[in-house]
């Protein structure tokens, strides 16, 4: 099976639309030939005429076949292919009047080609190439024998085709030429950007393993501590209330560090729970309530028909719970939650009521280590926003228009589904 021509290279792109311009100017070649022989107007190497178009037509068998084998086209193969399409284009301008031919403009063709799809070193090579050849066929050709006196418009007007031929041929394939390689680039770049964000991910997950196996005692340690305090102040009630939400925080913090150890695992066994949407983001929502109980928040499901089923990773629930998060620290009050799913996307959005975003920074947002609060590290959106778009997602943030700051994840129907 055959790839998609978005997921081909550029390169063999390109020898692709080259072989259909070798048919096409094949045809035209073909033609004028019959035409000419047909007529009996003009003597030619009959012969040595159909063998070169033979060879041509042999050379577009072997290159399409060529393109059905797997490994990749480099652009020296394909600067050798505009070589040959230059040798024979000589070769056959060399059997029919040499530099006088109309055809000989179609030199353009190839180095224009060249120009826009090759470094300019092949560029150069083929120039030379060219201007050797057409130089050469000045001088020497195998001249035209007219067994009857032609009109003078009839090079004129073979001048034009000719002319209209290379123009046609530059405008339709050499600009999607152009434009594979621009996308190839494209992708090159942004290929580029995932990298360096999943070398930042890899620095943060090792300082966090790290971190994650450090506070496993200090908490252990607060915990058994916790209980004492509780035990030691019974006559207390106030005092016993606070010393019970910070334990109550403490075992968050170890049940946080659990699950980590727990996803882990159950992600390398590939043991991922497959679960609605709605259930999905309600399990988190019932989470991070017990980690920001100051926050206060309306949910609300407004997709139509049977939920999607997914198969969240950890990592993509953790993205969710520090949205949740950079939410509650700009306004904790009154949070809007929506659920919302069509054909195509998953849809949460979480709106707040704190100050927005600022556009002199708007920029910068999601970037590592940048943060607009007091305290943090940068790193909540940038880790939510690198999950996501691993699960083929979106995050976004926008200024709502009634004040405070509208954030909406974006997750693919398709991700993780059945």
């Amino acid at each position: 099976m055959r790839a998609p021509l978005f997921l081909l290279s550029a390169n063999r792109q390109n020898l692709g639309r080259l072989v259909l311009i070798r048919v096409l100017v094949l045809s035209a070649q073909a033609a004028s030939v019959g035409v000419a022989w047909l007529s009996g107007v003009v003597v030619l190497p009959w012969l040595a005429l159909a063998i070169i178009l033979g060879i041509s037509t042999l050379l577009c068998l072997f290159t399409a076949l060529r393109l059905r084998q797997q490994w990749p086209v480099t652009e020296q193969e394909y600067a050798v292919q505009l070589a040959c399409d230059l040798v024979i284009h000589s070769v056959l301008l060399y059997f029919s009047g040499g530099s006088s031919n109309p055809f000989v403009s179609y030199y353009l063709v190839p180095l224009t080609i060249a120009a826009a799809t090759l470094p300019w070193l092949y560029t150069l090579v083929l120039s030379a190439l060219a201007l050797t050849s057409y130089s050469l066929l000045l001088f020497t050709h195998h001249p035209l024998t007219l067994l009857v006196t032609l009109p003078a418009e009839i090079m004129v007007y073979g001048m034009w085709l000719s002319f209209a031929l290379a123009a046609l041929l530059i405008t339709v394939f050499v600009a999607r030429m152009a434009e594979a390689l621009r996308f190839q680039e494209q992708l090159q770049a942004q290929r580029r950007e995932a990298d360096m964000r999943d070398q930042q991910l890899l620095a943060v997950a090792t300082q966090a393993a790290g971190a994650a196996h450090e506070l496993g005692t200090p908490l252990a340690t607060m915990s058994v501590l916790l209980k004492d305090l509780i035990q030691d102040c019974q006559g207390q009630p106030s005092l016993q209330d606070d010393l019970k939400v910070l334990q109550d925080q403490v075992m968050l913090c170890k049940g946080t560090l659990q699950s980590l150890v727990r996803a882990a695992e159950a992600q390398r066994r590939q043991e991922i729970v497959e679960q609605t949407v709605r259930e999905w983001l309600e399990a988190a929502l019932e989470r991070w309530h017990l980690m920001r109980p100051e926050a206060t928040y309306r949910y609300e499901c407004t997709g139509k028909g049977t939920p999607p089923s997914l198969m969240p990773p950890a990592e993509l629930t953790q993205a969710l719970l520090n949205l949740l998060n950079n939410a509650a620290d700009a306004s904790p009050d009154n949070l809007a939650i929506r659920l919302d799913w069509d054909h195509q996307w998953i849809k949460v959005t979480i709106r707040d009521h704190g100050a927005g975003v600022p556009l002199a920074i708007a920029e910068q947002l999601g970037k590592p280590f940048f943060t607009t609060k007091g305290k943090g590290f940068g790193l909540g959106l940038f880790l939510s926003q690198a999950s996501v778009t691993r699960a083929g997602g979106t995050v976004k943030l926008y200024n709502h228009e009634e004040g405070g700051t509208l954030t909406e994840l974006r997750l693919p129907r398709l991700y993780g589904l059945h």
